[in-house]
């Protein structure tokens, strides 16, 4: 799994106008977390996956950005275990 797909599957959201700001926010903040090679790549993927966690228990998503957002999650955590 390639952190860049990751990257872009969560540009795809965050630039989606019909998914709620707050939410846009957390896909940007993610984005900026897995851009930042300060971090270990382990401390960059669980910041991640955690915010997207409380992202897809968000009421206001579209049922569509939530599977989206699974979908990153599993990639993450794949890409965490490979």
């Amino acid at each position: 799994m390639d952190i860049n797909a990751i990257i872009q599957s969560l540009s795809q959201i965050a630039e989606d106008r019909s998914v709620p700001k707050n939410i846009r926010a957390s896909c940007d903040e993610c984005i900026q977390n897995l851009k930042d090679e300060k971090e270990d790549l382990s401390v960059r993927i669980n910041a991640c996956v955690s915010i997207l966690d409380e992202v897809s228990n968000d009421p206001n998503i579209p049922s569509y950005a939530r599977t989206q957002v699974w979908n990153i999650v599993s990639m993450l955590e794949a890409l965490q275990y490979s």
